[in-house]
């Protein structure tokens, strides 16, 4: 398992002091699947964000992967900032450890540190910006209209 003093260099905890840290850790929960298995499901409802500590997952819809998620990596934000069911399965592709942050840890982080929530609702937009970007590029190659952009 990761270890509070290592989370500073991942994305998700940019900004954050050691001391925000250590307080947001204690709410994380410990996961491990196997390659092969579903960690979020397409059409449940899911309500963390899985932070991948190590192994590789991927994002699949209809079939087709989309993404791939790698050590520091995020997965699920989308549901649990727009509170709808998960868009698409994510699938661990081999073995991955992970921590996730539920909704009520968020609330609780909200509650006790608001400059410590908003630090990570502006770290998770950055990669959901990110990500958009990444996936409308790869649209606009498939699609006969991109030259039109």
């Amino acid at each position: 398992m990761i270890k509070p003093s290592e989370l500073q260099r991942y994305a998700l905890f940019g900004g954050l002091t050691r001391e925000q840290i250590d307080g947001i850790f204690n709410l994380m929960r410990h996961e491990e699947y196997s390659a092969g298995q579903d960690m979020i499901v397409e059409g449940e409802k899911n309500s963390r964000i899985i932070f991948i500590v190590s192994g590789r997952a991927a994002v699949i819809k209809n079939g087709i992967v989309l993404m791939e998620f790698k050590e520091g990596d995020t997965v699920g934000e989308m549901e649990v900032l727009d509170t709808m069911a998960s868009a698409a399965t994510v699938r661990a592709q081999e073995h991955v450890e992970a921590a996730s942050l539920s909704n009520a840890a968020l609330y609780e982080i909200y509650q006790r540190d608001v400059k410590a929530f908003a630090i990570i609702v502006m770290n998770l937009a950055r990669d959901m910006s990110r990500r958009l970007r990444k996936m409308n590029d790869w649209a606009g190659k498939e699609s006969p209209y991109h030259e039109w952009s």
